[in-house]
């Protein structure tokens, strides 16, 4: 629990710092490697789904496995050095500062009018084309990103964090960037990513859920109506193309009153995302500062819950 919440606490004060290697990068070199030998050797022979299941197993494997084996030698030199390193890792797979910071310098765009740099900075965390996009889908953007990312940026570190410690929430975050690099369902890694994209799947199941009641909860503390947007989850996020993604992007947009989904464009080719909530008014840049502010009240309820339920479990186990 102490280090859950340094780490917390530490992504809120630092972020990412520039200056230092992030250990998702170093996740992200590993992977490009192994996809290029085992396309290159595992493929022809036994199937692009089977190198891309070797890569998934690989890479989740030896991220637990090295983190594991680093706690383990810093608690031996050192009580104190191992509980710092494990707050720093951990720091690592939580993006509270860092979504909100991206969120809030996109929000500081629109507002000075300058829509060309919006465009550019929304199109660096979304796969989407951004380029011809309005003030309306540049927030619609940037609002379904932070939303969706309450799960995987979030709730699911955390989760894996309170359950495993430092060496399974890394793996979660291996896992994660497998996802994000090699699970796109294009002509390229529809066979070889497709089980880092199922995998992803299974390990932000439960994460997902708890995350639906933990935004409840925020809802409810914020002023936000909490049965519509009990009603659009129910209603809306299972038409969705990920069974997890849906379920905050519905909460959100039944929280706003606004309509999420709809029209994008990827590579100039037109992709049409199923509606989620009632369009009760239209999207202002102003609902990026209350998604920014919804997704940083349900982290620190989500923390609490979490050492309130280790704790509890601990107590009850003697």
């Amino acid at each position: 629990m102490l280090q859950v919440i340094a780490a917390y606490i530490l992504d809120l004060v630092v972020g990412d710092p520039k200056q230092i290697t992030h250990p998702v990068v170093l996740v992200g070199k590993v992977i490009d490697f192994l996809e290029k030998y085992l396309c290159r050797w595992v493929g022809p022979a036994l199937g692009l789904r089977f190198a891309g299941a070797l890569l998934t197993v690989i890479t989740v494997g030896l991220t637990y496995t090295v983190m594991y084996g680093i706690m383990a030698g810093a608690a031996k030199i050192n009580y104190w050095l191992g509980l710092i390193i494990g707050i720093w890792f951990l720091s690592a797979t939580i993006a509270v500062k860092g979504l909100a910071d991206a969120a809030m310098e996109i929000y500081g765009l629109l507002k000075a009018g300058e829509l060309t740099m919006a465009r550019l900075k929304v199109g660096w965390i979304v796969g989407r084309d951004t380029e011809n996009l309005d003030e309306s889908g540049i927030t619609r953007a940037t609002v379904e990103t932070v939303a969706e990312n309450i799960v995987d940026g979030i709730a699911a570190p955390l989760f894996y964090a309170f359950i495993g410690g430092v060496p399974l929430a890394m793996a979660y975050k291996a896992v994660n960037t497998l996802d994000s690099m090699v699970g796109y369902k294009n002509d390229k890694y529809r066979e070889f990513g497709w089980a880092s994209a199922k995998f992803d799947d299974v390990c932000n199941y439960i994460p997902a859920r708890l995350t639906a009641v933990v935004l409840l909860i925020t809802f409810f503390i914020t002023g936000k109506p909490v049965k519509q947007a009990w009603r659009m989850i129910v209603r809306d996020a299972g038409r969705h193309p990920s069974p997890n993604s849906g379920i905050p992007e519905a909460a959100v947009a039944g929280a706003l009153g606004v309509q999420l989904g709809g029209v994008n464009y990827y590579g100039g080719t037109e992709s049409h995302r199923a509606e989620m909530g009632d369009a009760d008014r239209a999207l202002t840049k102003n609902d990026i500062l209350e998604t920014v502010k919804i997704m940083r009240v349900s982290s620190v309820i989500f923390v609490l819950i979490g050492c309130a339920a280790v704790y509890g479990i601990r107590n009850l186990l003697g």
